[in-house]
């Protein structure tokens, strides 16, 4: 399995997410966390997959002049994309309504790109789940961020939470994408990138 064929190799997630930390032991991966603050910010003339597949690769450089020659360093950025714009984490709680109801009756798209970098190798994959909300009560909405505090999520909100639990309708693609990290196209990556370069 992956876990043997990535044995000498340190994999290290650049990812303070508790989610995205889970998933990778749920794979069954040894790996480190390492962290570094950047400003996430990117060109306005980007579009849908091309703002994510931006930050996940800004991310990657802070930490590329301590990369040695046996280490994957991967790193991820996530976005709900709605109404051709990129919804990032809200500023407070009247911006977490604010977001929440603009989805409220309608299906938006998470976008998650996940970015590794290996010796000289940098790739960078994508993947886009679409998911439909029913229509939610003012009251619902005030429960979920008083109770929640979904200040730290992209869209303002958790699928793995309350508000996923009653208000999610439908799913196409990757569930836990929608949750942050596309854990198949993780584990496919890296297998790849061991094949063809070990």
């Amino acid at each position: 399995m992956l876990k043997e064929k990535l044995k000498g190799i340190n994999l290290i997630l650049a990812s303070g997410s508790p989610r995205r930390q889970q998933f990778f032991k749920d794979l069954d991966l040894e790996f480190e966390i390492r962290l570094k603050e950047i400003e996430e910010n990117y060109p306005p003339t980007l579009y849908h997959s091309q703002i994510t597949d931006y930050l996940a690769e800004l991310k990657s450089i802070p930490f590329l002049k301590e990369l040695k020659p046996k280490d994957i360093l991967i790193t991820s950025d996530t976005i709900v994309w709605h109404n051709n714009k990129a919804l990032g984490k809200p500023k407070d709680e009247q911006d977490a309504f604010k977001i929440i109801k603009s989805l409220s009756g309608n299906t938006h798209e998470v976008i998650t790109s996940v970015c590794f970098r290996y010796s000289t190798l940098k790739k960078i994959v994508h993947a886009v789940t679409k998911v439909t909300i029913k229509s939610l009560t003012n009251e619902e909405i005030w429960h979920y961020i008083k109770n929640y505090k979904p200040m730290d999520k992209a869209g303002a909100y958790g699928i793995q939470e309350w508000i996923g639990l009653i208000g999610v309708t439908k799913i196409e693609g990757s569930h836990f994408n929608v949750m942050g990290l596309p854990t198949h196209l993780v584990y496919e990556t890296l297998n790849t990138i061991i094949s063809k370069n070990i």
